[in-house]
């Protein structure tokens, strides 16, 4: 099979709120280069300038902007009629080849093209880490849960970027664990190892309590070190991290800065309660940090051997490992060369490439079908 190659039209939604853009930023921006035309398009919250300028100067590359809702803003789906139109729009004024959607309900509307749903994540799957199932039992959250599961079955192809993630998902809405795993990738930058300061980081949105910060928070004065947390504050201001001592509170910062926060810190920790890959955490590793990581399966599977792993409900546990390995510079500078060696494993080149082989699987049973249109089969690549 081969890959789909320059010249196609790929119409991708994506959101501003996580890793979502850094996934779908880095991707399209890589695509773009391989010579495909990319519009990407915007659901929920706009993106601010900081994150725009990550696509400025890409070739071949166009952002549109929407106010749609996100499918967890919008779970009883009333938004749907209107998306519906805004995004179909859209794709008869472009005319894409392919539609990769990285959300689930978008899935169910009547694209003339391949569609491609790629899951990061989903609150059915978050309120059970979080142990908050009992809030999402109402008849919206049923509506939402209805809507991803039309969406991955209607999709012609799904996937999810760990193994343990896709059949958390699959188990979660009852489907076979069909979708493709493609972990994501970081895009490889010099570093230098003698740039490394003695403080801890850690990276997430403070308010979700997914991200399980304040976990590293509270531990911050039993530490030497200082610990630097970066991330949105709080979502309608309903939960924050709390304010101890020896913990600076970065706030929202750019992309680009965390990345300069990353090549300085000697170690970053990522306490998660739920974390379908952790974009952050590879990054952390590219930069060299040594890494503390929560044990449960996305971690396991992608960091075993290379990362020490902690209980993340057990303080006692997340204080000790966050002292040894303050202390201990020999496991510190190991666990920075296992890491920065494993994140070779994940580049943004070969995450491009099986994607790009997805497209060209669905482009191939395209050009093959009885009404194909001809000129869309010598778009292959």
């Amino acid at each position: 099979m081969r890959a789909a190659g320059p010249g196609i039209r790929l119409m991708m939604t994506t959101d501003a709120v996580g890793g979502v853009w850094t996934f779908s930023t880095t991707l399209a921006r890589s695509l773009a280069a391989f010579g495909f035309e990319i519009l990407l398009v915007t659901l929920g919250p706009r993106p601010n300038e900081a994150q725009k300028a990550m696509l400025r100067g890409t070739q071949r590359l166009s952002l549109v902007e929407t106010d749609l809702q996100l499918e967890w803003q919008d779970p009883a789906g009333a938004d749907l009629c209107h998306a519906d139109a805004v995004l179909c729009g859209l794709a008869d004024r472009f005319g894409p080849d392919l539609v990769h959607l990285n959300s689930f309900r978008e899935a169910i509307f009547d694209w003339n093209v391949p569609t491609v749903v790629v899951a990061h994540s989903c609150v059915n799957s978050w309120a059970e880490a979080c142990g908050e199932t009992d809030a999402f039992t109402g008849d919206d959250w049923k509506a939402y849960s209805q809507s991803i599961r039309a969406g991955l079955q209607k999709s012609n192809a799904w996937v999810a970027p760990t193994r343990a993630f896709r059949g958390q998902l699959a188990s979660q809405h009852g489907l076979p664990e069909t979708g493709e795993v493609i972990w994501n990738g970081a895009e490889t930058r010099s570093r230098s190892p003698a740039a490394k300061q003695p403080f801890v980081l850690s990276a997430g949105r403070l308010w979700d309590k997914a991200k399980n910060l304040s976990a590293v928070a509270r531990a911050a004065p039993a530490i030497e070190w200082p610990i630097r947390i970066a991330g949105q504050f709080a979502r309608n201001s309903t939960l924050a991290t709390p304010i101890t001592s020896n913990c600076e509170l970065l706030g929202e910062i750019s992309h680009a800065a965390l990345l300069g926060q990353m090549e300085k810190a000697s170690i970053f920790i990522s306490p998660a309660l739920y974390e379908p890959f952790g974009l952050s955490v590879l990054e952390a590793a590219s930069a060299g940090c040594a890494l503390l990581l929560s044990d449960i399966p996305t971690f396991r599977e992608l960091w075993n051997g290379a990362a020490v792993f902690f209980n993340p409900h057990d303080p006692d546990e997340i204080r000790r490992c966050l002292r040894l390995l303050c202390d201990d510079e020999m496991q510190r500078m190991r666990l920075q060369h296992a890491a920065a060696k494993r994140s070779l494993e994940y580049p943004l080149s070969k995450t491009a490439r099986a994607y790009r082989s997805v497209y060209g699987s669905l482009l191939t049973v395209v050009a093959n079908s009885p009404s194909a249109d001809p000129q869309r089969g010598e778009m292959m690549g």
